[in-house]
């Protein structure tokens, strides 16, 4: 910590800013594609079975988001930047390699 007497200037950094988007404790985009998924299905079939079946599907699946989000909030992140990486680097470039 600085001293009283130093001249360090202090920033606050709010928890709102540094905090990832979260919707009812998962990732935000998912829960919002899971919920439009789910009332599509209600509202296409229009049967109680769809009703139960829709409803049921987006209890079960925004559990799992927020399980997912509980272990890692940016894991949806890191997974798509993962499936983006080749499985082997060469450990030289080529002359031939592009740009």
């Amino acid at each position: 910590m600085a001293d009283l007497g130093s001249s360090l200037q202090r920033t606050r950094i709010h928890r709102a800013l540094s905090r990832p988007n979260l919707l009812m404790g998962a990732d935000r985009e998912l829960v919002l594609v899971t919920g439009l998924a789910s009332i599509i299905l209600i509202f296409v079939v229009l049967t109680w079975i769809s009703a139960l079946f829709g409803l049921a599907v987006w209890t079960v699946i925004v559990g799992l988001l927020r399980m997912m989000a509980k272990a890692d909030p940016l894991m949806r992140r890191v997974y798509l930047r993962h499936i983006t990486y080749r499985s082997h680097y060469r450990t030289t470039s080529s002359p031939w390699r592009r740009a």
